[in-house]
């Protein structure tokens, strides 16, 4: 008999934690991933899984980019913990699927009906996951899989566009966050910096940042390539002022290159990358009383306060919160204003689902 049924039921999904006692699904150790819905859950029939970069290239270098050993480590990450919760990163990533079974509590509230395709918009890592068999792995972080997944009455979704691609559509949710963040926080004549802005949370996050800066504005992006094809899209589509090619692991090269770009630095810096060890370079960007958004996963916040100090700067850091109220709406948004972004992404990411 499944845990859940001897506990309960919780809007949060405390009632499919096994292990510890007292936790939230996120941060517990194992859930109970029985494919079945209480009467305040959504069961869904999995297509596909979008693994979040840092975690994703955790696991790639860890196997040496094989896709059969990394479908057999996400694999075994969900039969021992129950959803993906990757120990190294922290991180988990979205799914998409088809509704399977709506919970009698939930059906008078949702918009929703059994066979609709929808996109989870909260982490895997607090997401109960049933894999039956991994069928395809892409270099692009997307795990296609038949398996089940379960959503809690708190969960967000969103219904799958019909006029962007599905697996596009996926790609650009997965950092639904940062678009809209950046969109909140960006203020007219404003400068932002952002660094990783050749990923596709930097091409969102800068056309929003220019969007929202207007004529007075400055974007600058940091990239490690700037001969890359969506480092050149950046330049090309006018979404950057100044594009710079440092490693941001560098903070040395880093505070360098931004005192000769943008001299008053940056009122907002944004940090997209997938590596650690970027903190202190996203805080020497940023002038006092500013603010850095570290919408990376990778970000160490231990790193990033005492970093802070010992450079004697006075700025706020916010940690890089996946959700913002119509986070989804103006992520799509974003790449419908921007065709050259959805072109991009078509070919990037396309191409695996219908």
């Amino acid at each position: 008999m499944s845990l859940a049924l001897e506990r309960k039921l919780d809007r949060l999904g405390s009632h499919r934690v096994i292990d510890p006692a007292g936790a939230l699904p996120q941060n517990a150790w194992k859930l109970d991933n029985t494919p079945v819905a209480f009467e305040n859950e959504i069961l869904c029939e999995l297509e596909a899984l979008n693994i979040d970069s840092a975690s994703f290239k955790q696991i790639s270098d860890l196997t040496g980019g094989d896709p059969k050993r990394i479908a057999a480590h996400i694999a075994q990450t969900v039969q021992e913990r129950g959803k993906q919760h990757n120990p190294v990163t922290g991180s988990g990533g979205m799914f998409v699927g088809s509704v399977v079974t709506i919970g009698e509590r939930l059906r008078p509230d949702l918009d929703l009906l059994p066979g609709d395709r929808i996109a989870s918009l909260v982490s895997l890592t607090l997401t109960p996951l049933w894999i039956e068999q991994i069928t395809d792995v892409d270099p692009c972080g997307r795990v296609c899989l038949r398996g089940k997944a379960i959503l809690f009455e708190s969960g967000i979704w969103a219904k799958l566009p019909a006029d962007i691609a599905t697996d596009v559509a996926l790609a650009t949710l997965d950092v639904a966050g940062a678009p809209a963040q950046v969109r909140r926080m960006t203020t007219p004549g404003s400068s932002v910096v952002v660094i990783g802005a050749d990923g596709k949370s930097g091409l969102l996050a800068c056309a929003q940042a220019k969007a929202q800066g207007g004529p007075g504005g400055r974007v600058v992006g940091i990239v490690p390539d700037a001969a890359s094809e969506s480092a050149q899209l950046l330049v090309r589509e006018r979404l950057v002022d100044a594009l710079l090619e440092v490693d941001a692991r560098d903070a040395c090269a880093v505070n360098a290159l931004i005192l000769a770009t943008l001299p008053e630095l940056a009122d907002l810096t944004v940090n997209c990358v997938n590596v650690p060890g970027t903190e202190l370079s996203s805080i020497l960007c940023t002038k006092d009383h500013g603010t850095v958004y570290f919408f990376s996963m990778c970000t160490s916040f231990t790193a990033a306060a005492l970093g802070a100090e010992g450079v004697g700067k006075d700025v706020t850091m916010i940690v890089g919160n996946g959700y913002a109220k119509g986070h989804a709406d103006i992520a799509l948004q974003t790449l419908r204003d921007h065709p050259a972004i959805h072109a991009y992404f078509c070919k990037r990411y396309g191409s695996k689902l219908r």
